[in-house]
């Protein structure tokens, strides 16, 4: 079966060439009423939140993505994500500024580095997103007119990556990176692969959802020249993938360049398993692997996009014995106050007695298992340990060392 992705229809005049320039929908986004007036039929609710939300997050868009919503439907998936609601100003269950804790002495060794797990740092490159989406989860960061790194945080940065051999991945996040020159992207994706521990770097980016035309030959280009190069994308509903969206995801994966989603589960826009698994679907079919389904983060404004861990564990239940493990993403609550992230699954376990553990499958079969009582120590593990305690150390010596 093959997939229809329909191509977006400007919500107004332009030139086609013009469309299909990624300059152009960075220079003409929506940031004010009046922008998002020429795309949308505001309601009054939706009017009176524009001046409100500018004190708590600033609202932006492009053209493009502001195409893939309604008109005039104040309900439509994309419309929500985009769109500053009356909501995000009403006391919730849980607000916070900094959800991951990521702003916390220790969790942060230089002013663009996050280091939270033990293998690996986030380079805040900039704090410019194409679209600020309503539940972002570093509104303590992005949207504060930070842009890219001065002259003395770049070297700071990369002077805590060399001086750390444990650190195996760098993820380039913000932001955006994307919204980077191609020139930048280069430099930075450079001056790291130049560091001899670092293996792998991640580019996190939107743009493959809200702007594909940033995706160009030139920039692939790039990428397989700094490889392992893998970008994780982060579409949230089958909506979001256009005609132009699929065409930008296979010129990353024709390239080379391992391409993963992460997706989050919202409230009223895609906690459903039918929109999970036509995302999956699709997003497979077109060679990118579901990764991450995350929890909404408590951060400010957020509650009425967040469901109940209930709600997501019920639709991973129902998605476990219907979708291929390939299109199955990993659901992920990241515990608030930097924790870091708990895989959460159904619990399938009945009872358990001694080595002895009943289950009931997803489709109702009933048995048990039983564990042998003797564990044998893998024969050659010892050269294999070292570099193990090293990777475990790192995250404890730059805590140390800071």
């Amino acid at each position: 079966m093959a997939f229809n992705f329909p191509t977006v229809t400007p919500r107004v005049p332009v030139d086609p060439q013009q469309w299909m320039d990624w300059f152009w929908q960075m220079r003409k986004g929506l940031k004010t009423k009046e922008d998002f007036s020429e795309y949308f039929k505001l309601s009054l609710s939706e009017e009176m939140a524009f001046t409100q939300s500018q004190n708590l997050f600033r609202s932006q868009t492009t053209p493009y993505y502001a195409s893939l919503a309604s008109y005039d439907n104040v309900n439509d998936p994309i419309r929500r994500i985009l769109m500053p609601s009356g909501d995000e100003f009403k006391d919730g269950e849980q607000q916070m500024l900094d959800p991951l804790g990521e702003r916390q002495q220790g969790n942060r060794p230089a002013s663009r580095l996050v280091h939270r797990y033990s293998d690996r740092v986030l380079f805040l490159v900039t704090d410019l997103c194409s679209v600020y989406c309503r539940y972002c989860t570093r509104k303590h960061f992005t949207a504060t007119d930070q842009a890219f790194l001065s002259s003395s945080e770049y070297t700071e940065a990369l002077q805590y990556i060399r001086s750390h051999s444990g650190v195996r991945e760098v993820i380039f996040s913000g932001g955006d990176p994307l919204t980077l020159s191609d020139g930048l992207i280069d430099r930075v994706l450079s001056d790291v692969r130049q560091i001899p521990h670092v293996e792998i770097i991640r580019v996190h980016s939107r743009m493959p959802v809200v702007s594909p035309m940033r995706i160009t030959d030139d920039l692939v280009k790039i990428f397989k020249k700094n490889k392992p190069v893998f970008l994780i994308t982060h579409f949230n509903h089958p909506q979001e993938l256009s005609a132009e969206a699929a065409v930008a995801l296979e010129k990353l994966v024709d390239h080379g360049v391992p391409t993963l989603n992460q997706m989050v589960l919202l409230n009223g826009i895609n906690n459903h398993p039918a929109l999970i698994q036509a995302l999956s679907r699709r997003l497979l079919y077109l060679r990118v692997k579901p990764y991450y389904m995350f929890q909404c983060d408590p951060s400010l404004g957020t509650d009425h996009l967040r469901t109940s861990i209930e709600d997501s564990l019920e639709i991973q239940k129902e998605l476990w014995g219907h979708l291929s493990g390939l299109a199955m993403p990993t659901y992920i609550v990241d515990i608030p106050s930097g924790g870091g992230k708990a895989a959460l699954t159904p619990d399938f376990q009945t009872e358990q007695k001694g080595t002895v553990r009943k289950f009931k499958g997803w489709d109702g079969v009933e048995a048990e298992y039983k564990s042998p009582v003797k564990v044998i120590k893998p024969h050659g593990i010892d050269s294999y340990i070292e570099e193990w305690e090293q990777l475990k150390r790192a995250k404890v010596s730059s805590t140390a060392s800071t």
